[in-house]
């Protein structure tokens, strides 16, 4: 598999999978459902820079469970699978456990 090294503070999520079930269990086409706002954080770079040149480090770290915009990020493929390269200011939240 191939790896990205993302620039300054990029991040890489991998987007988890859609319920196909409503809570009351009626089945969702995928064509109707919408694009969930969670992932997984896969790779991250090492911040922006501040006035002195120094990264600033960036508050998520590899495997965190993420919230973000529905349209947050731009979507590539590396080796079939979809992933989200954003910004660390489009994530909205980490999801603590």
């Amino acid at each position: 598999m191939k790896k990205l090294r993302p620039l300054h503070d990029r991040v890489i999520v991998k987007r988890l999978g859609n319920e196909t079930k409503s809570p009351s269990g009626l089945v969702i086409p995928e064509a109707a459902s919408e694009k969930p706002v969670q992932g997984k954080v896969v790779a991250f770079g090492p911040g922006k820079k501040d006035e002195k040149g120094v990264p600033m480090p960036l508050d998520v770290k590899e495997d965190d469970l993420v919230l973000f915009g529905q349209y947050a990020g731009q979507a590539v493929k590396v080796d079939g699978e979809e992933l989200l390269v954003m910004r660390e200011e489009d994530i909205m939240a980490i999801v603590v456990p």
